[in-house]
């Protein structure tokens, strides 16, 4: 039997030449058409051999299954895991429809079967059978549905071809797959003895030579539905990572959306830094610029390369932020908005440095910064952009002279005149209008963490309010400004007003517990439009389960998944990604200590080779 008699149904029949035929000459042109090669020949395997359970076509094997058996209920998206597994296999899904009048009259005659059924227990004293009554009222359920029309019946087969190179790799791929199912009570078997009808079944010819059907009515029939896995491919947008389902691209554009925040989950070590610094690399491209708070110093060498700037915020550093200063009114806004804006900012700034305040001493510190203000002549009247700001030495003096402020001038001193003062008692003296800012405060101690990133985060809010740009604020580790009530509220406030000012706020945290047990972590996650969960640790998995609502199969994909690999969800999608970068991005951006370290050792030895100086080896 050739290939393409193989491929015909089984039912068809061939004609066969009269006998007489036999002596009958053959013609030239039908001996040039038999030595002409057709398609057919080119995709015919090599061989062919029909076994009980395996056919071998060529060098491959394949073996068909049915699903013989359904539970009493199919969940929605049962069967995505099949369509999704990371094999080469066929599905042919066959739906036939059924008479609803024809049907009817056999549901009649078995409902009455079953009724009499029970009633003849009832009348002998037996204990109630609850299949026959769960058998008795899915019946008359299904038979109201039917006579309604709300539901219809077909006869559905399921036929499955795996592929392998030996029968070894073969059984591996029916255990998965049963296990699979097994575990949603659906049961298959193989075709036995019928792998050539089976075979031919699952081929694109729409041909039911197995005919193994079970009958299921409309609902449990859409739960089959195979195309379950989201694509997140858009016409514009930068690419976040190949989706581990179908392999296609997940293309997003966070000013797509309603708003273009976003918040990555991640424990240390998973790539959370890795995927956030790709982003950035990309975003660049698209006219964006882009700020971050960096409290690690991973993102200096990355500023370098893209020819950003890099400001390093610490007790000793040249580089300084007056928390005094104020913004310029936009058009839309008046100088009062401006000044009341700031005093309410530095009065939560001021909660934060001198350790809370009480209701009296939160009254003293309101009336001394507006008396601070008025010091310089600073009134609501005032053009801002021509004053001189106060420093908080200033602040200090108008504080000391009011009553009762005695304890907070004697906590405020240590910012002014001790080991603090020369970190934000000066003049501002850095200016981000760059594409591309880094301000790092990895040398700033833990105590003054918070204060430190609050102050940045105020001073580039008031940047961000004076020209209308698209940006995009990053904020690493920011469970440090979720600590205290005053930074997280001030971080709330800007993922809430960022869109009118075509600000996304990109918040990245691993320390999921202390992020969310701010009465602000949650409205956070909600007000963030795009989530990105990588790899996670079994002490938080749970409470990630819960507040993003994911099934056990994500949970478990979130605990297994190796570096870069987690869920992205943007807006009511989410898919299973793997973020992946170019060898070009991957020396840019990577902070593996080892990696770092050969690199550094690479232009270390371009740098000899050069002849420079080693001191100018960083360089090379």
């Amino acid at each position: 039997m050739g290939f393409l008699d193989f491929l015909k149904p089984a039912n068809s029949s061939g004609s066969t030449s009269p006998l007489g035929s036999a002596v009958s000459p053959i013609l030239p042109e039908e001996i040039y058409k038999q030595g002409v090669l057709e398609l057919q020949d080119v995709i015919a395997p090599s061989a062919l051999k029909i076994t009980p359970r395996e056919l071998n076509l060529g060098d491959k094997i394949a073996r068909t299954f049915f699903v013989m058996s359904y539970p009493r209920v199919l969940t929605d998206n049962w069967f995505s895991p099949i369509v999704n597994l990371d094999r080469v296999m066929d599905v042919s899904i066959f739906v036939h429809p059924i008479d609803s009048a024809e049907i009817l009259k056999k549901f009649q005659k078995k409902v009455a079967e079953l009724q009499s059924q029970i009633m003849d227990r009832e009348n002998k004293g037996l204990v109630r059978d609850p299949m026959l009554d769960t058998g008795y009222r899915d019946l008359e359920d299904l038979r109201d549905q039917l006579q309604q029309a709300q539901e219809k019946l077909f006869d559905v087969g399921i036929y499955i071809t795996i592929y392998g190179s030996t029968i070894e790799e073969l059984d591996k791929a029916e255990s998965e797959i049963k296990s699979m199912l097994e575990s949603r009570l659906v049961y298959v078997k193989p075709a036995l003895f019928q792998q050539e009808q089976g075979f031919r079944s699952v081929l694109p010819l729409g041909n039911d030579e197995l005919g193994v059907n079970s009958k299921l009515n409309s609902s449990p029939l859409s739960s089959i539905f195979p195309f379950v896995s989201f694509d997140l491919t858009s016409d514009k947008g930068i690419l976040y990572g190949v989706n581990r389902h179908n392999a296609s691209l997940v293309l997003f554009d966070r000013f797509s959306l309603e708003n273009y925040n976003s918040v990555i989950f991640a424990k240390s070590g998973s790539g959370k830094s890795y995927a956030t610094k790709l982003e950035i690399l990309r975003t660049l491209m698209f006219d964006t610029e882009v700020i971050v708070i960096d409290p690690e110093r991973e993102y200096e060498f990355l500023s370098q390369t893209v020819g950003g700037r890099y400001f390093n915020i610490s007790l000793n550093s040249e580089h300084h932020i007056n928390p005094f200063d104020l913004a310029v009114p936009r058009e839309d806004e008046s100088a009062a908005d401006i000044l009341r804006s700031n005093i309410v900012a530095l009065v939560g700034m001021f909660r934060i440095m001198l350790g809370g305040l009480t209701p009296e001493e939160d009254a003293i510190i309101d009336k001394a910064i507006s008396e601070t203000y008025a010091l310089k002549d600073i009134t609501i009247d005032s053009d801002f952009s021509q004053v001189e700001p106060p420093l908080l030495s200033d602040f200090e003096l108008v504080l000391s002279g009011m009553q009762g402020s005695e304890s907070l001038v004697q906590r405020l001193s240590k910012y002014t005149k001790g080991t603090w003062s020369g970190f934000i008692n000066q003049a501002t003296n850095v200016d981000i209008n760059k594409k591309f800012v880094v301000f790092s405060v990895r040398d700033m101690e833990d105590d003054l963490k918070p204060v430190a990133m609050y102050l940045i985060t105020h001073y580039i809010w008031n940047a961000v309010r004076k020209n209308l740009k698209k940006r995009l604020l990053v904020i690493d580790e920011a469970w440090w400004m979720m600590k205290t009530d005053d930074t997280a509220s001030f971080l709330y406030g800007m993922a809430k007003r960022g869109r009118k000012y075509y600000l996304g706020l990109a918040t990245i945290t691993q320390d999921v517990d202390d992020f969310l047990k701010s009465p602000y972590g949650l409205p956070m996650i909600t007000n963030s439009s795009i989530q990105l969960l990588l790899k996670q640790s079994p002490t938080t998995i749970d409470t990630l389960q819960k507040t993003f609502n994911l099934s056990d199969e994500e949970k478990y994909l979130l605990l297994e998944s190796d570096v870069g690999e987690g869920i992205f969800f943007a807006g009511l999608k989410h898919v299973a990604i793997k973020v992946i970068a170019s060898y070009t991005e991957d020396q840019i951006i990577t902070s593996d200590p080892s990696q770092v370290l050969r690199m550094r050792q690479q232009r270390a030895d371009a740098a000899s080779t050069a002849g420079l100086p080693p001191q100018q080896s960083t360089n090379v």
